[in-house]
C-alpha cells in the first residue's frame, strides 16, 4: 500500500538530536554506543532426540556510550564529572553515586519532537579525552567522553 505521507517515505535524519546529561543540556556533535547484545547460552541433553543444541538468551551487554562535542572557554563539567568520579571510588559509596547519572537522548523531528528516546542508567564517565593539536589544522576543537552504563531503553 503507497503511502504520500512524507514522514512515512522517508528515514529519519540523524543530525537533529538532545543529550539531557543528568538534568543539565549540553551539546554534543556526536553520540555513538547506542546499542547493546545479549550473549547466547547453548545447551544440550544427552538423551535430546535432535543433534543439535538449543539456544537460549544470556546475559545482556551494554556497549560504552562515546559523546563528543566541541570545547569551550571556561566549560569544564566534562573533566570535573571524571575527576571527581575517581577521587570518590575509593571512598564511601554514596559520594561515588552522585557522580552517576541518568541520561536521556532524543533523536528529534523537524518539529523538535522525540521520535526515539534512549535512557541510559547509571552512567559514569570512563574515559575524557581532550583535542588532539595539529598547527596547520582548520577545525574545531573536540573532546571526547566515553561513559559506562547499567542498562539502555529505548522508547520509541
Amino acid at each position: 500500500m503507497a503511502t504520500n505521507d512524507p514522514t512515512k517515505t522517508y528515514p529519519l535524519p540523524k543530525f537533529h538530536f538532545e543529550v539531557d546529561w543528568g538534568g543539565t543540556r549540553i551539546g554534543f556533535t556526536e553520540v555513538s554506543g547506542l546499542d547493546f547484545e545479549t550473549e547466547v547460552i547453548q545447551y544440550r541433553e544427552g538423551h535430546y532426540k535432535l543433534y543439535h543444541k538449543t539456544m537460549q538468551p544470556g546475559l545482556t551487554k551494554y556497549t560504552n556510550i562515546t559523546l563528543k562535542r566541541g570545547t569551550f572557554l571556561g566549560d569544564y563539567e566534562m573533566y570535573n564529572l571524571w575527576l571527581n568520579t575517581f577521587l570518590f571510588q575509593e571512598a564511601d559509596q554514596s559520594p561515588a553515586k552522585k557522580y552517576r547519572r541518568d541520561i536521556t537522548i532524543k533523536l528529534l523531528d523537524e518539529t523538535h519532537k522525540a521520535v526515539i528516546t534512549w535512557t541510559v542508567a547509571n552512567a559514569w564517565p570512563t574515559k575524557v579525552q581532550s583535542t588532539d593539536l595539529k598547527a596547520d589544522a582548520n577545525e574545531v576543537a573536540i573532546e571526547t567522553m566515553e561513559l559506562a552504563h547499567e542498562g539502555l531503553r529505548i522508547q520509541i
